[in-house]
C-alpha cells in the first residue's frame, strides 16, 4: 500500500486548510485496508492521532484537541480521505502523517498502523 499525501502549507491562527491523501497498491483490497486517517508530530513530541474514517461505513472518530474545528471525509471508490482544518491554532503545526490500518482500533496507536504516508508539514503562525 502507498499513502501520498498533499495540502499541508501555512496558515494564519483562525484559519484553514485542508489535507488530502490517496492510497494505491494491490494488497489495498487483498487485505481490506478500509481505515485511514491522520497523526501528527510537532518538533520534540510524539506522533498523536487526529481523526481517522472507515472507508465502508463512514464512522469517524477525532482527539479531543481537534474536535469541532477538525472534519475527516473519505471517498472509497477513489481509496482516498480528506482533513478539513479550521480555526487553527499555533499548537496545530505540525507534520501530518497519513495513516492506513485495515483494523479501527489500529488507528488510534502509531506503533499498530501498518502503513504511513510521506507527511506533510502544517504550519500555523499567530
Amino acid at each position: 500500500v502507498q499513502l501520498q499525501a498533499s495540502g499541508g502549507g501555512l496558515a494564519q491562527a483562525g484559519g484553514s486548510l485542508r489535507l488530502s491523501c490517496a492510497a494505491s497498491g494491490r494488497t489495498l483490497r487483498i487485505y481490506n485496508m478500509d481505515n485511514m486517517g491522520w497523526f501528527r508530530q510537532a518538533p520534540g513530541k510524539e506522533r498523536e492521532f487526529v481523526a481517522a474514517i472507515s472507508l465502508s461505513s463512514g464512522n469517524t472518530n477525532y482527539a479531543d484537541s481537534v474536535k469541532g474545528r477538525f472534519t475527516i471525509s473519505g471517498d472509497s471508490a477513489k481509496n482516498t480521505v480528506w482533513l478539513q482544518m479550521n480555526s487553527l491554532k499555533p499548537e496545530d503545526t505540525a507534520v501530518y502523517y497519513c495513516a492506513c490500518d485495515r483494523y479501527s482500533g489500529h488507528m488510534y496507536y502509531s506503533n499498530l498502523v501498518d502503513y504511513w504516508g510521506q507527511g506533510t508539514l502544517v504550519t500555523v503562525s499567530s
